[in-house]
């Protein structure tokens, strides 16, 4: 059993557009306790540590502010090393950038070394949960899920299916995909903290045929997760219709192959009308709001008030390579702008929900993770507020907690991540 001390702050539900303090949790001086790898208590430190006796071994991070571990909910590990690609919107950057970058991860040893950076690079900045793309090659979910195991990270990722319309080193067809991923699932779904998801990359991008074999799948194995991409782009859509004119719309045409369901989770979901919101709700699919990328390759503007009301979990998503940033700060900063371009709001405790406790229960694991509710795993980050000189001096005027937790989100990045804890454990 250890304790952690210091300013702690979690969400017990989304506190909204108008940011209800109910919502929320905040000890000023707080203390969280786990006990093998599990939340135990938090609260007050002055009331627990009465309590707790002498056997508590307690780790002190006073004047820094604890808040669950972040979940990225749409990431594309193979898209790394394109990062800040110029100049294209979301056909064409597939096209220029991220295909030959992916063709590279025929080679095996490749797709492992890029797989490790990339987990540590989500743990330096504070994120112990994430939904990843892997390729097509099969090995590079392999690839993925041996680095977050080595990391005890709870982690999901797929093999990506493409058989049309991408270039022909990076297709596979109906059979090997319903093969590979069967394999897959049998492999890592449900080892450890590891989770399977069937990865078809868009509608575009697979035949009916293949959809098909997906959609298979997922009755097969209905606690697995589906994971694509929906409604990005305009382009996108249209053809889209073009290719599907018997489908009412885009969402339509994964529904048509029952790849709409509970663990469902839609990158994107810019375009999108009232019918649409109301069937994913129904169905129980989720969003994944992901504001660096539609912003960068010019794609549209998610509308969360809409999301939210027709009763669609939404999460954000870093979206690297299309994304910008691997820091949920950084991309909780430019959803905020995202809503204000609509006149809208985003207070720092709605964005620090859609970091943690809303992307939880985007990708359905709101049991075991997202908050710090008594027995849900002890993943948490540790911000240090003068990470930067900026940061401090900035601070130094703030006077609440929402205040402090705002500017950590506009200003702040991996800099100011302290300390990473998975199972209560500190990262290396």
């Amino acid at each position: 059993m250890r304790a952690y001390r210091g300013t702690i702050l979690h969400c017990l539900d989304d506190p909204g557009e108008q940011s209800n303090p109910s919502a929320w949790e905040h000890f000023d001086d707080g203390l969280l306790i786990v006990d093998e790898g599990k939340i135990a208590r938090v609260g007050e430190a002055d009331a627990l540590l009465a309590d707790a006796g002498d056997d508590v071994d307690v780790v002190d991070y006073r004047g820094k502010l604890i808040v669950p571990g972040f979940i990225d909910c749409h990431v594309h590990f193979s898209q790394l090393d394109i990062i800040g690609s110029f100049g294209a919107q979301l056909l064409d950057w597939l096209n220029q950038y991220a295909f030959p970058e992916e063709a590279k991860f025929a080679d095996a040893g490749h797709a492992r070394e890029v797989a490790k950076v990339f987990v540590e690079e989500l743990l330096r900045n504070g994120t112990t949960t994430a939904l990843v793309f892997g390729t097509v090659h099969a090995h590079s979910a392999d690839a993925i899920f041996e680095a977050a195991e080595a990391k005890s990270m709870r982690l999901i990722a797929g093999k990506v299916l493409m058989d049309t319309h991408c270039p022909a080193e990076l297709r596979d067809d109906p059979e090997s995909a319903y093969a590979d991923s069967k394999a897959l699932i049998e492999k890592w779904h449900g080892r450890g903290r590891l989770g399977y998801a069937i990865t078809p990359r868009f509608a575009l991008t697979s035949s009916a045929g293949q959809l098909a074999a997906a959609g298979r799948l997922a009755a097969e194995y209905p606690d697995v997760w589906v994971h694509t991409h929906l409604a990005e782009n305009m382009e996108e859509v249209e053809e889209i219709a073009r290719l599907y004119p018997d489908s009412r719309s885009y969402l339509d045409v994964y529904d048509g192959f029952e790849l709409l369901r509970k663990r469902s989770v839609f990158a994107h979901c810019l375009h999108m009308d009232a019918v649409d919101r109301s069937t994913m709700a129904a169905k129980h699919g989720a969003a994944a709001f992901c504001p660096t990328s539609n912003l960068f390759l010019g794609s549209g503007l998610f509308d969360l008030p809409r999301m939210r009301e027709a009763g669609i979990h939404c999460g954000l998503g870093t979206d690297v390579g299309g994304g910008t940033s691997l820091s949920l700060l950084r991309t909780a900063s430019e959803a905020y702008k995202v809503l204000h371009l609509q006149e809208h709001a985003l207070p720092a405790m709605r964005a620090l929900y859609l970091a943690t406790l809303g992307a939880a229960e985007a990708l359905d694991l709101d049991d075991c993770i997202g908050n710090f509710a008594a027995g849900k795993e002890a993943d948490f980050v540790v911000l240090d507020y003068e990470g930067s000189a900026l940061t401090a001096r900035r601070m130094a005027a703030a006077e609440t907690i929402e205040e402090k937790l705002f500017a950590l989100m506009t200003l702040a990045d991996d800099r100011n991540v302290a300390a990473t804890y998975i199972l209560g454990r500190l990262s290396d």
